[in-house]
């Protein structure tokens, strides 16, 4: 398991850095940079010339299939690992560096699987990481309750379900406002309205300016929440950038499905000839696709065709859609 002790000592002190001082997108000093980065472990290569940049302030996810090299990606920028080629920079600064000290004071970090003492109640766990980064623990009692641990504060932690202590796990990240987060999975075992609670966290924590690094399955929950979006398999990059710069990439199709009066099927599927591909057709419904630079065109078509017309549904190309098209694929970004 990757514990969170060794990102807070550094030769007896505590010492807490803003690491993103500098404005978003003004030249500033990436957050996090990957520059041709490779990793082998056994001889197997977990990683293979990986390279991004992600800008101060923003939020990124890391996606791909078990396996991919997420983790280790995680590990590279905690410091925890090094690579075998290639350089990573966390607000400019390489893990490993002795320098670094003044930088991971400023991280907090959710692993995937959270393992705590059992033995220990919530709050004196909590209590126990913010003395290490000098919290004081009523800063952690604000922090349990913000994460609806206050009940159940004084209960030993072998007591709690695995999404009570993913939620502890997300206390523990949040001590002393870190300026750089990063979250392993961290919706695994919240249900529903706890994973609506961690996203309102999320977006508090980006209204003051963290960047946050975030790896996670459930793509339709992080497409709304996330600036970019690393997508990555058999640990190589596929794709990388924001949503429109991945639909544009990928060059997938706008779906436009119309229901149309009894009888016009035909008649509008006439309408566009070879300009759209029609994919079904019958005598209520047209089913069509473009590519998005000439949605605007077909949906202007349709406004003259309003007679015939009863119900538009246009489906652009999701996050889901993207992820399943560089996976299966294997285009490289």
């Amino acid at each position: 398991e990757i514990t969170c002790l060794g990102l807070f000592a550094n030769r007896g002190r505590w010492v807490m850095s803003d690491v993103s001082k500098s404005p978003r997108g003004q030249g500033a000093v990436p957050a996090i940079s990957f520059t041709n980065v490779s990793k082998t472990y056994g001889g197997h290569r977990v990683l293979q010339d990986v390279s991004l940049s992600i800008p101060q302030g923003e939020c990124a996810a890391l996606l791909g299939p078990n396996g991919a090299g997420k983790t280790t990606m995680f590990k590279l920028m905690l410091g925890l690992v090094t690579p075998d080629g290639g350089a990573v920079t966390v607000a400019g600064v390489t893990p490993t560096a002795v320098s670094f000290h003044r930088v991971k004071a400023g991280i907090g970090y959710l692993p995937e699987n959270v393992v705590f003492d059992g033995g220990m109640s919530g709050r004196a766990m909590l209590g126990f990481y913010g003395r290490l980064k000098g919290v004081r623990q009523n800063a952690c009692d604000d922090l349990l309750e913000l994460v609806g641990l206050t009940a159940a504060a004084n209960r030993p932690v072998r007591t709690y379900s695995k999404g009570m202590r993913q939620r502890l796990g997300l206390a523990q990240a949040l001590l002393g406002k870190p300026s750089v987060l990063f979250f392993d999975e961290p919706t695994t075992g919240l249900d529903p309205t706890s994973r609506q609670q961690f996203y309102s966290l999320l977006k508090e924590q980006r209204s003051r300016g963290a960047t946050i690094i975030m790896s996670s399955h459930a793509l339709a929950e992080v497409e709304a929440q996330m600036d970019r979006f690393a997508i990555v398999k058999d640990g190589r990059m596929r794709a990388f950038g924001t949503l429109e710069e991945l639909k544009s990439l990928a060059g997938l199709e706008t779906r436009i499905r119309l229901t149309v009066s009894q009888g016009s099927a035909t008649k509008v599927a006439d309408h566009f000839g070879g300009r759209v591909r029609l994919s079904y057709v019958n005598d209520r419904s047209v089913h069509l696709s473009c590519l998005d630079g000439a949605k605007m065109v077909v949906m202007r078509e349709l406004a003259t065709l309003e007679e015939q017309i009863e119900d538009v549904e246009v489906r652009a190309p999701q996050l889901e859609d993207l992820f399943a098209h560089f996976i299966e694929q294997g285009a490289d970004s």
